[in-house]
């Protein structure tokens, strides 16, 4: 049966970056200092002797340092892509130049056929395509296809789209169904949604149809890898990393999700980074070909993850070994892993699946991996950063000015440079809005432009002041605001008068009616301190509870307090107040909390620094801070924890 693409079938869209301006006090500031030093930084780190930039001249030869990384033209092209952004709505003309000069290196790099990629050009010549399921050649190409698409959409030129179109081309011959490589596909995936992309830029079908073959060959016996490894006589590139491949088959099938048919899984399994960018194909093509059978998986999958194996900062990936998914339920919060370039990707799944059905839920999980997961990833000076973002710490955690596969540092600094994308959405009449930032947008509707204005302080508080300005004197459509599910009782007036039966559908505050200049929507959503406990399955949280407030989740740091931060219990009755934090942005919290100490007669009793006895320690009075847990790091080493001790229904005796 052939199946045709057709782009109805996606519900909404996101607005165009030039479209959205933001002048929010939460973000713009962290989005200026993206622009102003973070994308200088991580440009330095990448024009050092021997790394990224130096590699594209194609100048290394065998027996030199600093051997070409697989990754490295992936790293290039995300920080063009954020920089792309930054372009977009900015003028910058050292950032242009800095960007040009890149698409030149790139340029110069790229081979006569259209191939685009070091390590196989200077490093092992000769071998393209043949170690598909480790050397990352189709992910570094999807990385730089997104690239070209991005700055070709920010800035007009064609410089980089027509590099990565060539590229792109040489793929689909390769990968063609009579191609040397039919049947393949990459071990890292992220291609198959960048070649969505490239066809929803240039019109070109050719590109959808890679992304269906390369989605639609994954996971079918005989396993590709395998005849791939027979071929090819070697263990490939991380043979020696994960030498249990042999007596694991399951395992590492499962690691790059190639161990079923993707409209046949139905369980999160794997490296988490790679399943997020699979999902994230998968729902764009669910909607470009009208797939049901491919969007019951999407659900399917989604479901798993938010139900069994997402840590309540909306990190995930909780086994180091394979930087992924342990079984359900296993959310170890010291020793875990929930990767930065995880929580991204679930940014961008939830983002699509919200757009293609039309259900806020998908934006309320966008939203806590946005405030937590992510922004945990880099420093507040916007120069360091976590790998990995555990949920407790000894105090021996630290962030990193940079790392040796140095994925996740630009691929934060694209997603928050991105961040206009992710707001808005618009139907064919139809006005969204996802996420609380003040700022303005411009719909184009059915029935004419209109342009919607926030005003904000979220998340320091709840209230958020929507205007509409239609082009014509008045225009009739439909506003729908997304109300998160953890604001129980929102307030809602429309120009100055109470709306007191919402018309709540799918996650969202819905309002159709013929809107006139200067109509104002006043939402408050209720901001209070929300204590939350994990399901009983997850040990690590096991009589411990978390602190919420709005989108952001809290925790304790030991800089804050003057005994151990896990040894301090939080009881259910105790109020907790929220003081506004100008270093943060948003509230610390504050509560009366009691923590385990060794007193005098404690000591005697026990024999001082015993470490067993029959004596309960005893338990003294302490002030408890919370601070957002995105900000933690950034006062010096110290223990930290997100879950904390529950102490039951009342206080405990001193």
């Amino acid at each position: 049966m052939t199946i045709t693409p057709t782009a109805a079938v996606r519900a909404r869209t996101p607005l165009p970056l030039t479209a959205v301006a933001i002048d929010d006090g939460f973000w713009a500031p962290r989005r200026e200092l993206i622009r102003t030093r973070t994308l200088r930084h991580q440009e330095g780190q990448m024009r050092r002797p021997g790394q990224q930039f130096d590699a594209l001249s194609l100048s290394w030869r065998p027996g030199d340092p600093h051997e070409p990384h697989i990754f490295w033209e992936s790293d290039v092209a995300k920080w063009i892509e954020a920089a792309s952004y930054c372009l977009a709505t900015t003028d910058d003309p050292e950032l242009d130049q800095a960007v040009d000069e890149a698409i030149e290196l790139l340029a110069g790099a790229q081979q006569d056929d259209g191939y685009l990629n070091v390590y196989f050009t200077v490093v092992k010549p000769g071998q393209r395509f043949t170690d598909l399921r480790d050397a990352h050649e189709l992910y570094c190409a999807g990385h730089l296809i997104e690239a070209g698409v991005a700055h070709f959409e920010a800035t007009g030129k064609t410089r980089l789209l027509d590099i990565v179109r060539r590229y792109a081309d040489l793929i689909d011959t390769v990968f063609s169904p009579d191609g040397p490589c039919a049947g393949g596909y990459c071990g890292h995936q992220e291609i198959e949604l960048a070649l969505v992309k490239l066809y929803r830029a240039t019109g070109e079908r050719r590109y959808l149809d890679l992304s269906r073959r390369l989605i639609d060959w994954r996971g079918h016996q005989p396993y590709y890898f395998e005849l791939e490894l027979q071929r090819r006589g070697t263990p490939g590139y991380f043979g020696t990393t994960l030498p249990r491949r042999p007596e694991d088959v399951q395992r590492f099938r499962e690691y790059n999700q190639s161990h079923l048919p993707v409209a046949d899984q139905s369980e999160v399994v794997g490296h988490s980074v790679r399943a997020m960018y699979m999902y994230s194909a998968m729902t764009d093509l669910a909607g470009e070909y009208d797939d049901d059978r491919l969007l019951q998986a999407v659900r399917r999958l989604w479901a798993s993850l938010t139900t069994k194996k997402l840590y309540v900062t909306g990190g995930l990936g909780s086994d180091p070994r394979i930087e992924g998914f342990g079984p359900d339920y296993h959310l170890p919060d010291a020793h875990g892993y929930a990767e930065t370039c995880a929580a991204i990707g679930l940014v961008q799944w939830a983002q699509r699946i919200s757009n293609l059905t039309g259900h806020g839920h998908y934006i309320d999980t966008l939203e806590r991996a946005l405030y937590n997961g992510v922004l945990s990833g880099a420093s507040a000076d916007g120069t360091h950063y976590f790998y990995g973002n555990p949920l407790a710490s000894d105090g021996t955690v630290t962030r990193q000015e940079w790392f040796d596969c140095a994925c996740c540092p630009p691929n934060l600094a694209r997603l928050l440079s991105e961040l206009g994308r992710y707001i808005y959405a618009q139907g064919s009449n139809e006005a969204v809005i996802n996420l609380y930032v003040a700022g303005t947008a411009r719909f184009t509707l059915a029935t004419g432009e209109v342009t919607l204005r926030q005003d904000t302080r979220y998340p320091h508080d709840g209230r958020v002041a929507v205007t509409v300005t239609p082009t014509a004197d008045e225009a009739e459509f439909t506003l729908a605001v997304r109300i998160p599910d953890w604001s129980r009782q929102p307030a809602v007036t429309v120009n100055g008068e109470p709306v007191h039966q919402l018309a709540l559908r799918d996650g969202y505050l819905v309002l159709s009616r013929r809107w006139r200049s200067g109509d104002t929507v006043e939402i408050d959503l209720d901001m209070v301190v929300r204590r939350t406990w994990a399901h009983p399955a997850v040990a690590s949280a096991a009589g411990k509870l978390a602190l919420e407030r709005g989108p952001v989740v809290f925790c304790l740091e030991g800089v804050d307090h003057d005994c151990a931060v896990h040894t301090l219990s939080l009881a259910r009755d105790v109020p907790i107040r929220a003081v506004p934090d100008e270093r943060t942005g948003v509230v610390t919290l504050h509560a009366e909390a009691t923590t385990e100490a060794t007193t005098e007669a404690t000591a005697d009793a026990t024999g001082g620094d015993q470490l067993y006895s029959d004596h309960p320690p005893a338990r003294r009075d302490a002030a408890l801070t919370a601070v957002p847990y995105f900000s933690w790091a950034n006062r010096g080493l110290s223990d930290m924890t997100v879950w904390i001790r529950d102490g039951g229904p009342g206080a405990m005796p001193a």
